[in-house]
């Protein structure tokens, strides 16, 4: 198009994406970010497996034992929201090097901890590392053209779920035979790759246009073009918020878009202000209730995968309370988490066909409906197979829900503060993540399983009216750059 001047051609950032495609350059971005979620999905599920096997050798508590998991979950509370605001205001690679260099030191760490103490030390810190996974989201969804974008999303996504299968695998064939440090020695192992691999990465062009960097966004893009063997449009990138290139301002009102557009890029990058602005009048019902969708979702999630475990047998065994097993995990156990776990690959495919066709919200909206009627039998005694059957439903449709949720949040939010608000809502998941166990596992070992139900019931419902009241649909929306 042409500049209102008529000195010449330009195009925005989406016009450039669009016309390089989803290619060669994308597909090795997406590789990389879905090593850094399969390290978070991994570093998360190796808790299951580590516990018990600590408690034996060391002879702790239930109490120390839960320790071990709950400090992973607050380190990723913090990191969630620190990482966002680093990637926002230092770089998207920036970012990426930090939660890699932090979760891979840390996280080898763990596995020669002499003690006690030392372990939930480094476990935490390697929590820390893992908030970052939002960081990957926002810089991988940067690189990805409008077109088919939220399959694409979908198919990042699918990394967690390897991941989860992956080490639900090492575990069973490594824990019986090496034991818990050998575990975490070799699941680290992906970790160490995405240090190893990070001088491959390149900066988010819109990152880069955001804070002026104008020619080496442009630079971005013309090895985006060679490599996906296409060409980029003719004329001078500009801003999805404006149609004028920097360098041919007019003297009177482009000059003063240029003042306020440096005034607001220098609000954006102090650090907490992030949080203001998430805060602001224009972000703060959209916010509010991605909190609230986060928080419903992953209580919900977690809720879900706890009554698989407990109910996928058929039968509760009434116990006092105590958020791990008392004994080491045998080979079947293992085998059934690592079954379990591919329940999600078919609410992954169904997020997939329906995400770009009928849009996010409506996506997660149905899928917490049949949610919500998959649940619902099991608050009355069902037999083994109703009872499998009906959780693995319910886990289909809970990840088809969380996948979408993490595409429509970090596309709602514009660049200045897209991985802190990703982040932030993230750390508010955490924190349903470190209630659902202290509260649902004590309800299903204190046979009140019909109370269990309903507080999953309603954390899903919260989550749905949450979607219902969001202000605006993001299918085959441009990405914003500003707040507006």
């Amino acid at each position: 198009m042409m500049d209102s001047s008529g000195n010449g051609q330009v195009y925005t950032l989406d016009e450039a994406l669009t016309m390089v495609g989803f290619g060669k350059f994308q597909a090795l971005v997406l590789v990389y970010a879905g090593l850094g979620t399969m390290t978070e999905a991994m570093e998360v599920m190796i808790l299951s497996f580590i516990g018990p096997a600590v408690k034996s050798e060391w002879g702790l508590s239930s109490g120390q034992e839960s320790l071990i998991t709950t400090v992973v979950f607050a380190g990723m509370l913090i990191g969630a929201y620190s990482w966002g605001i680093i990637s926002d205001n230092c770089g998207r690679r920036v970012g990426l090097l930090s939660v890699a260099v932090v979760t891979s030191t840390f996280a080898m760490f763990s596995a020669f901890a002499p003690n006690y103490i030392s372990l939930v030390l480094f476990r935490m810190v390697v929590g820390i590392g893992l908030g970052g996974g939002p960081v990957y989201s926002a810089w991988f969804l940067e690189f990805v053209p409008v077109q088919n974008r939220g399959i694409w999303m979908v198919i990042f996504a699918t990394f967690w779920t390897v991941g989860t299968i992956l080490e639900a695998s090492l575990a069973w064939i490594i824990m019986p035979r090496l034991g818990w440090r050998w575990l975490l020695v070799l699941s680290s192992v992906p970790c160490f790759g995405a240090l190893v691999f990070y001088f491959l990465t390149v900066e988010s062009p819109r990152y880069l246009y955001m804070n002026g960097r104008i020619t080496d966004a442009q630079n971005i893009l013309r090895k985006m073009a060679a490599m996906n063997q296409k060409e980029l449009p003719s004329g001078t990138l500009v801003s999805d918020q404006m149609a004028e290139p920097d360098e041919e301002f007019t003297a009177s009102e482009d000059a003063h878009f240029l003042s306020a557009g440096k005034k607001n890029i220098a609000i954006y990058k102090r650090g907490f202000s992030s949080i203001l602005t998430l805060l602001s009048s224009d972000l703060l019902k959209t916010t509010l209730l991605l909190w609230v969708v986060f928080f419903g979702n992953t209580f919900s999630y977690y809720g879900i995968v706890l009554l698989t475990s407990e109910l996928s047998s058929g039968h509760i065994i009434c116990s006092p309370i105590n958020l791990h097993s008392h004994k080491l995990m045998d080979s079947s156990a293992y085998f059934n988490v690592f079954i379990t776990s591919f329940a999600e690959l078919p609410g992954l495919i169904l997020a997939a066909v329906i995400v770009d066709k009928i849009g996010r919200r409506i996506s997660m909206v149905l899928t917490y409906t049949f949610c919500f009627i998959f649940l619902l039998p099991l608050a009355f005694c069902q037999n083994e197979l109703l009872t499998t059957c009906m959780l693995f439903g319910a886990r289909m449709c809970v990840i088809g829900a969380f996948t979408v949720a993490g595409i429509y949040c970090p596309e709602i939010y514009p660049t200045s503060v897209r991985s802190t608000g990703y982040g932030v809502a993230n750390s508010v998941g955490r924190i349903a993540g470190m209630i659902c166990p202290l509260v649902a596992v004590g309800l299903v070992s204190g046979c009140h399983e019909m109370a269990a139900i309903i507080l999953f019931e309603l954390a899903i419902v919260l989550a749905g009216f949450g979607v219902l009241l969001l202000p605006m649909e993001t299918k085959g929306k441009e990405l914003n750059d500003i707040v507006s």
